[in-house]
């Protein structure tokens, strides 16, 4: 895998990818996943890492909505199916996770679609913050709700999310 880091507003992201595309987008907290070793210095794989940090910024700056990216990211199917749905949520847009459940024709899954939200290893790319409690609250978020917030206020305000 080729690892770099790219400096953001919600602090340094960790880029994990590998010729076949990006697997792995980490907090700053975040640990490094096994496996994800950085032996990888394959024109592929700096190219998908230079990439993901080129439309990383760009969004944090307010001039991307959605990313264009190969993805090969690790999963079950059925994550593989909430992960893909969450593609499709419009930028400053939300929905719940009842309703993700449903676009996945698993309308009972709906603890089963936050799980899988939860281990989604490309957040932001895949956006995961988009997807809230059908009661209204935010629901989790592996970054912590107020950096869920932050992300939701930036999309509704480009830049508004990252006041202190």
């Amino acid at each position: 895998m080729c690892t770099t880091t790219v400096d953001t507003p919600i602090g340094a992201l960790t880029v994990i990818a590998g010729p076949s595309g990006l697997r792995y987008v980490l907090f700053p907290e975040e640990t490094m996943p096994p496996g994800a070793v950085d032996d990888d210095r394959s024109a592929e794989g700096m190219a998908v890492a230079q990439a993901t940090v080129t439309q990383l910024k760009e969004y944090f700056a307010g001039s991307r909505t959605d990313f264009d990216l190969p993805l090969d990211i690790p999963g079950s199917p059925f994550q593989q199916k909430a992960w893909r749905a969450l593609a499709m949520i419009p930028y400053g847009e939300t929905i719940s996770y009842a309703d993700q459940a449903e676009r996945i024709g698993h309308p009972r899954a709906t603890r089963a679609v936050g799980s899988a939200n939860g281990r989604n290893p490309v957040p932001i790319v895949l956006p995961c913050h988009r997807v809230v409690a059908s009661g209204g609250g935010l629901g989790g978020y592996g970054g912590g709700l107020d950096l869920k917030q932050r992300l939701l206020d930036h999309e509704r305000s480009p830049g508004s999310g990252w006041s202190a």
